[in-house]
């Protein structure tokens, strides 16, 4: 009997030991895998979002967290080590239903039902694409024995562990009349677009409506630092110390060099202030480094697991940089070049480019701008720290530590001009950016807002030094949630 007893087990081993190696051998990599292919839906559905309701990178940076939090919650259940972080109550499935079968469909359902709550202007194509992976869009179930109901449980639990994070995602905070992310701490500039009082303090500009109008955009999410890290004890935990005031010696020299490197723009230079502000179908910063994570996967031929963990982690790391900065921001409430260059320079005679059509021409310190469009000139928000060096500094350093590696090797063919000039003419000739390391991209992103006058060098300093402060408290936590 006992021997009988000892064959059924050890054939009944044998048996999972060959499913999993057959699932092994078998496993899409790279972009098949589906994790891949819903990283790249919620790009999709990042660029959806801008196009409906303008760039606002701090909400689009907490929706992709929350996403990707949702599908590393369903698939740790089928991990033997991890631990979710939202998902409670719901038992690790044992080892015979750790399959990849199991993982695609739980983390499907998760990230569906995640994306349907943040993205739900898009809902009909995220239903369309479960039809394409064979699955039910309808399939409510919440039974957690089960993958469906695995997924469904982890979108839940982490919408509802984040209705009150202080986002104001419902416009539920008190005075905000159900209007979603409504300003609740009633922020005011102290300086107007028309007027400027202290040149310290940041200014909100006009942009063109484009239709022969104007207006001055308001302060984008005023209250972000409000909301509720994922990784980090609070939104000041890596504060930076102050940016340098007017008067100072270092603030004139950050200035001019604003003005030296805007004059003297070269064709890359151009192309690479323009790929890392991004045009039309923008993902903002939190999506630029999901991209850049998804270059990583198709590149090391990723499995599912690995993408699982490394999107995770990319963007929990963004989501926390943004909160982050706003915390600088609004603390610091710092003036931009814009501002700055125009009470510098103002009635002295410069370089600087004129505008969409113009080029580099002279003109008086006042009338100099950003090298942007019209209708959207400078970002509508203080300036310290650089939003765009502290999201790169923190998604380059854990992308660096994910991989061991800080190679990164890719690069991008562009063409100088195209999401600045309105006339053809003005386009430079085509140039091939490259991205060396993970590191040097990270520096490039945050120098090419130096070079297109939306930063003085200390935003973009102290904004990779607070991004790599953040990452490595979300690499402990990310850590810890994978059980090590």
């Amino acid at each position: 009997m006992k021997r009988i007893l000892f064959l059924t087990i050890t054939l009944a081993f044998l048996s999972v030991s060959f499913t999993f190696a057959q699932e092994k051998l078998e496993e899409p990599k790279g972009t098949e895998n589906i994790a891949y292919k819903w990283g790249k839906m919620a790009l999709d559905a990042t660029a959806s979002d801008t196009e409906k309701f303008k760039p606002r990178p701090t909400i689009t940076s907490r929706y992709l967290g929350l996403i990707f939090i949702s599908i590393f919650d369903a698939w740790s259940v089928y991990d033997e080590n991890a631990i979710p972080v939202y998902l409670k109550n719901v038992d690790r499935r044992p080892l015979v239903e750790q399959t990849l079968s199991n993982k695609e469909i739980a983390i499907s359902y998760a990230a569906f039902g995640a994306m349907k709550e943040y993205y739900y202007s898009d809902t009909e194509m995220f239903r369309k694409f479960m039809v394409e992976l064979g699955l039910d869009p309808d399939n409510t179930s919440t039974d957690p024995t089960t993958p469906e109901g695995v997924g469904n449980l982890a979108a839940m639990a982490t919408i509802e562990a984040r209705k009150n994070d202080g986002s104001n995602q419902y416009g539920t905070v008190e005075g905000s009349d159900g209007e979603p992310y409504f300003d609740y701490t009633n922020y005011n500039p102290v300086n107007t677009a028309d007027e400027s009082t202290d040149i310290n303090r940041w200014q909100p500009k006009y942009f063109s409506d484009g239709n022969g109008g104007q207006y001055a955009p308001e302060c984008l999410t005023p209250y972000w630092q409000k909301v509720t890290p994922i990784t980090m004890t609070s939104a000041d935990q890596f504060r930076p110390g102050p940016p340098p005031m007017y008067g100072s010696e270092q603030l004139k020299k950050e200035v001019q060099e604003v003005v030296d490197l805007q004059a003297n723009l070269s064709d890359e230079d151009k192309a690479l202030v323009e790929f890392m502000r991004d045009g039309p179908q923008s993902v903002q910063q939190a999506g630029h480094w999901l991209k850049f994570a998804q270059d990583v996967s198709r590149r090391d031929n990723h499995t599912l697991d690995q993408d699982v963990k490394m999107y995770f982690l990319t963007e929990i790391t963004a989501m926390d940089a943004f909160i982050a900065s706003w915390d600088s921001k609004m603390f610091y409430d710092y003036a931009r070049p814009y501002a700055l260059v125009h009470e510098y320079y103002r009635d002295k005679t410069i370089k600087a480019w004129g505008g969409p059509g113009v080029g580099i021409i002279e003109m008086k310190g006042q009338d100099w701008r950003p090298y942007s469009p019209d209708i959207f000139l400078c970002p509508p928000f203080p300036s310290y720290t650089s939003d765009h060096s502290t999201i790169s500094g923190g998604c380059a350093e854990v992308l660096r530590l994910f991989t061991g590696d800080d190679y990164f090797g890719e690069s991008v063919e562009l063409m100088p001009g195209t999401l600045t000039e309105t006339d053809a003419a003005f386009y430079g000739k085509p140039v091939t950016i490259t991205f060396p390391t993970f590191t040097e991209s990270a520096n490039m992103a945050g120098m090419s807002r130096v070079m297109g006058g939306y930063h003085i060098q200390a935003d973009n300093i102290a904004g990779l030094e607070l991004g790599r402060d953040v990452a490595t408290q979300a690499w402990t936590f990310y850590n810890e949630h994978l059980g090590n």
